[in-house]
């Protein structure tokens, strides 16, 4: 199939072809790209719901307080809203990481033999090949793994910033609860005297 001018989209197709997106046939479906477009598709709310939670919980007034001593919008951006952010980007990687490292349907069913993860050789190896310490060892190997990357993930991280972060938002909130009850027992205590 060349560069047929009286078929349209033949282009198209070629230069997809080209940089890996469709296969050799012409076809989306049994790629790599199709694999990773499903666990896209299936972990993206793991990511995105942390993140807005952590997004919601964002006091607007801080933002523009940035802006209001002349930080730009990027920079407000990486001084502010990233940093507050930061305990909703780490629960959504590690959300995403942990089961996307153990899939293997989206694999099996949008992949082609051709295209191998670590969940499908496990699943091949107790199902099909019945090599059950083979398979355990290798299950194992990957709880290891898995368990060291979240480890090696929090250390760089530091969740012990992240957690200081979120109990000076803690007393942060108290401190306003804590005025506002001040205010109206001011206010009740000045009207009954």
């Amino acid at each position: 199939m060349g560069d047929d001018p009286r078929r349209p989209g033949t282009g198209r197709q070629s230069l997809l072809r080209d940089i890996g997106i469709l296969g050799d046939d012409g076809r989306l479906l049994a790629t790599s790209t199709a694999v990773v477009a499903g666990i896209t598709y299936n972990f993206f709310p793991f990511m995105a719901l942390p993140l807005y939670v952590s997004l919601e919980q964002i006091d607007q007034r801080l933002i523009e307080a940035a802006q209001d001593l002349y930080a730009s919008k990027w920079k407000a951006f990486v001084r502010v809203t990233l940093p507050l952010s930061l305990p909703g980007v780490v629960a959504g990687t590690l959300l995403t990481f942990i089961p996307a490292a153990g899939d293997f349907i989206n694999a099996q069913l949008l992949g082609s033999p051709q295209n191998h993860m670590i969940g499908n050789v496990i699943q091949s190896k107790f199902l099909e090949l019945t090599d059950y310490p083979a398979a355990a060892a290798m299950s194992f190997v990957l709880m290891a793994a898995i368990l060291l990357m979240v480890a090696l993930y929090a250390r760089a991280v530091g969740t012990e910033k992240l957690h200081r972060m979120s109990a000076a938002r803690a007393s942060d909130q108290s401190a306003v609860s804590a005025r506002a009850r001040l205010t109206r027992c001011g206010r009740s205590s000045s009207t009954t005297s």
